[in-house]
């Protein structure tokens, strides 16, 4: 399998890989863009614009952009993460032109109706309350919104009911034109695709595609501060998320947090697992997790349990927290660095996941990685890395905790935050 790249005149990056035991080929378009490129007054318009994105196009209504993809058997769909959003597809190999036509038709000729903008802004109502009725979901948005307080990074991608509903058509185009230009752009396919063929395909169909925004976005530097949330509400069980401010992609600790969380969190013979749970029996479910942006990260801990075990649940976390800083085996790198190579190759061998990388990694470093040089880098991590890297994260650092559910007898705050700056606690270098 080979990945090759071509970069258009007009700026757009097209990315292929073929896949050729497959009759497949899964193919999307990834912007450079997100929730985090919302102005102060568009909360929630990045999403909305993915929603509306299938209502309609001067050529196609929105049942004949679902019908003339399933007609084919294939499937279409998209998604709004904080700094970027994805429209893609799967369809047989034969049906590849016709994806691609429904994708630059979506991103280049829709119509925004006013009518389908009334009727989805209420589907997108129904989502906000359905996730506000989740709490793991919850407690995850209450914790970026105190780990970022006033920021965009920090805000739900959903928006709020009055933000969603006080869009119209013209701020969703200007949101569009502001950020999907080709320069932010990335049209990628996987499985069984020839690239030559697929570029002409994908220089033809997205011309239309604005080359330069009219007015440049800036993307507003992370200020992560910290903070506590927690909402009492009649639940069976706590959601309880303990997080610091993780490593950027880019920053040379970036994939020592990866090992770190695996090692912490990240699978039954996890030390959280095995101690929080399997000798204590604290909680059903704990792990532990280090998310990456452009200039800031987040590394968490998730836990859910009975009310009775909170006082006794976060101290035990702070506990095993402390503990990485003292001693980590080489046994428990090498697991963690198999988990993640195996996570890598197996995900390869599904096109759409193998898109998703590849585009994921021309957005952030600007070319696929090999992945030999992603196993060279996690191979350099060594014991004194992490053990240094686990002090500065967990103790030189403020915490952010949100919790949701019956959380009366939860550890106060002060409690958290001196059991986490205690005296005893190790010190480290700032990097």
């Amino acid at each position: 399998m080979k990945v090759e790249c071509t970069r258009l005149p007009s700026g757009l990056t097209v990315v292929t890989e073929n896949m050729p035991h497959l009759e497949s080929v899964a193919l999307g378009v990834w912007i450079k863009s997100g929730s985090r490129n919302e102005t102060a007054d568009e909360h929630g318009i990045a999403h909305l614009l993915e929603h509306m994105a299938f209502k309609g196009t001067a050529r196609r209504s929105a049942r004949q952009i679902a019908e003339e993809i399933e007609n084919v058997g294939g499937e279409v769909n998209a998604a709004t993460s904080t700094e970027t959003t994805s429209y893609y597809a799967r369809v047989l190999k034969d049906h590849v032109p016709l994806a691609t036509d429904i994708l630059a038709d979506i991103l280049t000729e829709s119509v925004f109706d006013e009518e389908e903008l009334a009727r989805e802004q209420q589907v997108i109502l129904q989502e906000i309350g359905a996730a506000n009725d989740t709490p793991d979901d919850v407690v995850f948005d209450k914790f970026s919104e105190a780990a970022y307080r006033d920021q965009t990074i920090g805000r739900a991608i959903l928006g709020t009911p009055e933000t969603v509903l006080s869009f119209d058509p013209a701020e969703i185009r200007a949101y569009l034109g502001r950020n999907y230009t080709t320069d932010r752009m990335f049209v990628v396919a996987a499985g069984a695709v020839d690239h030559d063929a697929f570029v002409r395909d994908a220089e033809k169909r997205f011309a239309a595609l604005p080359q330069s925004p009219s007015v440049a976005p800036v993307l507003e530097a992370a200020r992560y501060t910290g903070g506590d949330v927690r909402e009492s509400r009649d639940l069976m069980d706590a959601q309880v998320l303990l997080g610091f401010e993780g490593k950027a992609y880019h920053a040379r600790d970036f994939y020592c947090s990866q090992i770190l969380a695996n090692i912490l969190g990240g699978g039954m013979s996890s030390r959280l697992f095995q101690e929080v749970r399997e000798e204590r029996g604290l909680c059903y479910s704990v792990y532990a997790f280090h998310w990456g942006f452009s200039d800031t990260g987040i590394f968490g801990i998730h836990a859910a349990t009975g009310g009775e075990n909170l006082p006794e649940l976060v101290p035990v976390i702070v506990e095993e927290l402390r503990k990485s800083t003292e001693r980590i085996d080489e046994q428990e790198i090498d697991r963690a660095r198999a988990q993640i190579r195996a996570q890598l190759l197996m995900g390869q061998e599904s096109p759409a996941a193998r898109a998703g990388q590849i585009a994921r990694q021309m957005m952030l470093y600007g070319r696929p990685i090999p992945n030999e040089e992603l196993m060279e880098r996690l191979a350099g991590i060594t014991a004194e890395r992490l053990t240094d890297l686990a002090g500065r994260l967990f103790f030189d650092t403020t915490p952010t905790l949100s919790a949701i559910g019956p959380v009366e007898q939860l550890a106060a705050t002060a409690d958290i935050v001196n059991a986490l700056s205690r005296s005893d606690a190790p010190q480290r270098a700032a990097s």
